[in-house]
């Protein structure tokens, strides 16, 4: 299974938090990852994305084709986004739009063996791949992409 988390781009503050819309940085940033990742996803890639305005906006720079599950938005926790990520066991690739300290956390866990305040940059991504080998399930990082490496 490849696991492909992309914390949201660049946002407006303040609050309420949910609204809180991209930047015009932002979407320039949006749309030069969505660019990126299209060349690189496979096609039936599930993509799930966290309610908040400013994931919802990433996200469509991508597609509009995407599922909104509160179990990665604000505040989500690490068993929480995993699960609705199917981590390990789904097939194929799943991209998870999200936020911080969440998606860095879960990269700490999978990568680093426990939850850990890892920083992902506003619009990179991080893509994860299981494996099984020897009977053992391993976790390998095929690369990471921040928006100003474009």
């Amino acid at each position: 299974m490849d696991l492909i988390l992309w914390r949201h781009a660049e946002a407006e503050d303040g609050l309420p938090d949910q609204s809180r819309k991209l930047t015009a940085k932002g979407e320039k940033q949006a749309s030069q990852m969505a660019a990126w990742l299209r060349e690189r996803l496979p096609k039936e890639t599930r993509v799930i994305v966290s309610p908040a305005k400013r994931t919802q906006q990433t996200a469509q720079a991508l597609s509009g084709k995407f599922e909104t599950l509160k179990e990665v938005g604000v505040g989500a926790s690490v068993p929480s986004l995993l699960a609705a990520a199917g981590w390990p066991d789904a097939k194929g690739a799943v991209l998870v739009v999200g936020h911080q300290p969440t998606l860095g956390q879960v990269a700490a866990l999978l990568l680093g063996g426990e939850e850990a305040s890892w920083t992902i940059r506003k619009g990179a991504v991080w893509w994860l791949s299981s494996r099984v080998r020897q009977d053992e399930t391993q976790v390998v990082l095929r690369t990471v992409m921040a928006p100003d490496m474009l």
